[in-house]
């Protein structure tokens, strides 16, 4: 699969969905098509992401999915899972900021109960990892969507630099996920797609300590429902974190 997020130039998803989104299917792996050129796109920054792990009826076990290790296996089998509509059926930037922190604790609990310390240990330090980044990445998209709202592009864009250079956990997110992609041409398609997945990480997760019960917590979660984006969701999260 390849991936295509475009947002426009000084421009942040912090209250609305991505400007675009693109799917691409092919039957060949990723390392089979590599990727030769990405071409300007006006107005608009744009991140891709080539994969071969997907929730979909055309994703196959792929070689290097069987080499990886159990708990990235489990974790991405338990986040795929998760988009199931009887789960979640929301809008994908929604439905990420959701799944990615329950799929997480879910392989928390899997290895907790098949009481393999060692596996659960490490999905506990990538929860607490993702954590950080969640809450540097949100205090990152308030400061350049206010930048963007109030100041030159070039000027803005180079102060959202700034604080992504400053922010240690997600400057190195940031530079891996990059490492073949024009980053002055991604920046803000790569915030507002990591937007979608990280924007309420840090907050489900404290959600789950503070009820002490995975369970609890999905079907608390499963009481959103489409059209409660942005301030209203905001709100939901709120009265299940005063509860």
């Amino acid at each position: 699969m390849l991936w295509l997020w475009l947002q426009r130039l000084g421009t942040i998803a912090l209250r609305t969905p991505l400007d675009l989104r693109l799917e691409i299917h092919f039957s060949a792996t990723k390392q089979e098509l590599p990727l030769e050129q990405l071409y300007l796109v006006g107005s608009y920054s744009v991140y891709l992401r080539q994969g071969n792990q997907f929730g979909d009826p055309r994703s196959v076990a792929t070689t290097d999915f069987a080499r990886d290790s159990m708990l990235i296996k489990v974790k991405t089998v338990l986040h795929e899972d998760l988009h199931d509509d009887k789960n979640f059926d929301l809008p994908w930037e929604d439905e990420e900021s959701i799944i990615t922190p329950l799929g997480a604790l879910a392989a928390l609990e899997f290895f907790k109960h098949k009481a393999d310390q060692a596996n659960a240990k490490s999905a506990l330090e990538g929860i607490e990892m993702e954590r950080t980044l969640s809450r540097e990445l949100v205090g990152i998209a308030q400061m350049a969507d206010q930048h963007f709202r109030t100041e030159a592009l070039s000027e803005s864009r180079e102060k959202v630099f700034a604080l992504v250079r400053s922010s240690p956990s997600y400057a190195r997110w940031f530079k891996f996920h990059l490492e073949h992609q024009d980053a002055d041409r991604a920046l803000e398609a790569k915030i507002s797609h990591d937007l979608a997945y990280y924007k309420y990480y840090d907050r489900i997760v404290s959600l789950y300590e503070n009820r002490g019960e995975l369970r609890t917590l999905i079907r608390d979660l499963k009481k959103v429902r489409q059209g409660m984006a942005g301030e209203t969701l905001e709100k939901f999260l709120a009265e299940l974190e005063r509860q």
